[in-house]
């Protein structure tokens, strides 16, 4: 069974850092692109950041100079540097990954369970 577990998550003051870790596990053959989203209380699931499988990357542009996206293809693992955090950077926040698995022929999208991230002011 394929699952994306993600960690890193806290309580960090206004203009700390944190960094979160999204670790995918079981039968994987391929790990295609890879992305951080995040949902605020009240409102829609966004997304942050993503990274291909060759290492390009893309940033929403509130976070554009403060976060940095990377990978860990050997370990399929995603990471997500988050710093000079914000109030408003206060979320859930989720992995997300398409995966080609075992007894599949195509790529499937793979979630997290969430990590909390709190920035107090």
């Amino acid at each position: 069974q394929v699952q994306l577990v993600e960690s890193g998550g806290g309580l960090v003051q206004a203009g700390g850092s944190l960094r979160l870790s999204c670790a995918a596990s079981g039968t994987i053959y391929v790990s295609g692109t890879m992305a951080w989203y995040r949902q605020a209380p009240g409102k829609q699931r966004e997304l942050v950041a993503a990274i291909t499988s060759l290492g390009k990357a893309n940033y929403t542009d509130i976070v554009k100079g403060r976060f940095t996206i990377s990978r860990d293809n050997a370990k399929n693992t995603m990471y997500l540097q988050m710093n000079n955090l914000e109030p408003e950077d206060t979320a859930v926040y989720y992995c997300n990954a398409a995966l080609l698995v075992r007894d599949s022929l195509v790529l499937t999208t793979y979630w997290g369970q969430g990590t909390q991230v709190t920035v107090s002011s």
